[in-house]
Formats: structure tokens, C-alpha cells, sequence
């Protein structure tokens, strides 16, 4: 059986190969960085964080740079070929144009050109949207992000982008404590969240009002408001968690890259649960990721 010929990559795809490969490097790097510094040193753990950081802000900007270096330069080679009805029109040395015909193309053959062309198309997707990526204001807030949490020795754990974010957060955060009676689901959060107001409604009641009229939800619309909350992937805010603060007896922090951290529940005198709050996640925008501590720099991976 004859192997299919293997498609060359396109440049963009060459340059994203690249750049996975220089991140992995600066990985590698800035973990022997990490096991230079003394265990007990926070000094020197200190000025490390901030170099890190600075290390992945420059190549960040390097990435950007060669990107838009060869988005200008694109479509300099393209090659010419006129291929009509399944005809190609060859000309001769003398000339004279000759017609070919092609080879017919089978069902499955078709599949596989079409499967090819999707995924080649998908690769050049993600090659631009990675440039949009590093220019736009979703890289900058990550890199604020970034430095604001090296500075308390954290770093983002990403949480699935699905309606259930701040709860997936919330769940993450919970699992990490050393009192596994704290440890809930999505769907218990969601159901004691919902219970919560509706038997306090005077304290949430307030802040709900009819988009249309501007009115205070009715008591039938807030019921429908808690069992949205409690039964579908309707996304949580800061009602939601001022709700759990009590549910949990536990303080909720939230840390944004163009505001203060935002407090919850301080009247509870316990660790907090930390969230990330990012405005310019996705598509849709507005994001909660939880949080993870960074490793002892002092600390190799085999000890």
C-alpha cells in the first residue's frame, strides 16, 4: 500500500513549533534557576519571581515580533497554477498548452484532503490568533496577572471556560485544603448557594432588578433567578459569592489585574479562598481561575 505524502508545514506552523520549543527551553531554565536559590533566602526569592517574570514578558514580546515579522511577509511565494473542471493547463517549452487530465479522486480520498484542509486551515487559526493574542489586551491582563500573583508565590490554574467557572474555582480551591469535610462539587456549591438566598432573599433581593423596567425582581422572578442558579450554567458573580462565604463560613478573595483584590465575607476569620477574576478570558469575556501555589524554588524535582 502506497504511504500518503506527508503535507509541509506551513511557516506558521513552523514558527509556533519554534516558539513551543523556546517556552519548554525557558521552563528548563528558569527551574535551575530555581534550584540555585537557597531554601531559606527570601531575598534572593524575591528578586527571583521578579526576574522570572521579566523573562517571560521579553519572550513574549520576542514571539510577537517574529509573528508580525512574518504575517508581513506572507504570501510573497505563492506558486501559480490554473487548474480548471479537473483539468490542469500545462504549457510547454515551445509554447503549446497541453491539457491533463486528473486522476479521479475516490470518496475516501476526498475525506482525508478535506480532514487535511480543515486541519491545516485550524493550525493557521491558531497561528493568528496567537498573534492577536500577544498584541491584545488578553495577553497584557495575563501578564499582569502574572507578576500580581508571582508576588505572593501563586500562579493561574486554569478552570474550564463552561458557565460553572466560578464554581470549578471554588471546588479547586476547597480540594487544596487540608480539611477534606470543606471539599464540595459544583452541584452541591450550586445547591447550597441557591438555598442560601432564598432563605435570606432581603439581602439579595436588592440587587436584582428587571433589565426592561428597572424594577426589583418580583418574588416569582427571583425564585426563577435561584433556580437558575441552583439547576443550569447560569455564571456566578458577586452575589453568588457572598452567598458561599456563609455557605462555607470562609473569606472569598478575588484578584484582577486593573483593580484591588475584592474581599468577601472578612467576617470570617479563616484562609480564603483565592480566585482569579479575568476580564478578557475568552470570546465571551469575564472568567474566574483558581489559584496554585508556586514550588520552593529550593526544591528539585527528584527530591
Amino acid at each position: 500500500m502506497q504511504e500518503e505524502e506527508v503535507e509541509a508545514e506551513t511557516p506558521e506552523e513552523q514558527l509556533a513549533k519554534q516558539h513551543r520549543k523556546e517556552k519548554k527551553d525557558l521552563q528548563a531554565q528558569i527551574q535551575k534557576m530555581k534550584n540555585a536559590v537557597p531554601k531559606n533566602d527570601k531575598k534572593k526569592k524575591k528578586q527571583l519571581s521578579e526576574e522570572i517574570a521579566k523573562l517571560e514578558v521579553d519572550i513574549s514580546k520576542k514571539h510577537e515580533e517574529e509573528f508580525r515579522q512574518l504575517k508581513a511577509t506572507a504570501g510573497t511565494e505563492e506558486e501559480e497554477e490554473e487548474v480548471l473542471n479537473g483539468v490542469e493547463t500545462l504549457v510547454m517549452e515551445d509554447g503549446e498548452q497541453e491539457e491533463v487530465k486528473q486522476p479521479r479522486v475516490t470518496k475516501a480520498q476526498r475525506r482525508r484532503d478535506k480532514k487535511a484542509a480543515q486541519e491545516k486551515e485550524r493550525e493557521c487559526r491558531i497561528a493568528e490568533a496567537a498573534v492577536q493574542n500577544l498584541q491584545g489586551v488578553r495577553h497584557q491582563e495575563g501578564l499582569v496577572l502574572a507578576q500580581k500573583l508571582a508576588q505572593l508565590r501563586l500562579r493561574i490554574k486554569e478552570i474550564s471556560s463552561d458557565g460553572h467557572c466560578m464554581y470549578r474555582a471554588i471546588e479547586d480551591q476547597l480540594a487544596r485544603r487540608s480539611k477534606p469535610a470543606l471539599t464540595m462539587s459544583v452541584k452541591e456549591l450550586r445547591s447550597h448557594t441557591a438555598e442560601h438566598m432564598r432563605s435570606h432573599a432581603d439581602d439579595f433581593l436588592p440587587f436584582l432588578t428587571n433589565p426592561n423596567t428597572g424594577d426589583t425582581y418580583a418574588s416569582e422572578e427571583f425564585e426563577k433567578y435561584c433556580r437558575d442558579v441552583e439547576h443550569t450554567a447560569a455564571w456566578g458573580g458577586q452575589l453568588e459569592l457572598r452567598a458561599l462565604t456563609h455557605v462555607l463560613h470562609l473569606p472569598i478573595e478575588v484578584i484582577q489585574a486593573d483593580a484591588s483584590t475584592i474581599k468577601i465575607g472578612e467576617e470570617f476569620d479563616n484562609e480564603p479562598v483565592t480566585l482569579v477574576y479575568m476580564h478578557h478570558a475568552y470570546g465571551l469575556g469575564e472568567h474566574y481561575n483558581s489559584v496554585e501555589k508556586l514550588k520552593d524554588p529550593s526544591k528539585t524535582e527528584d527530591s
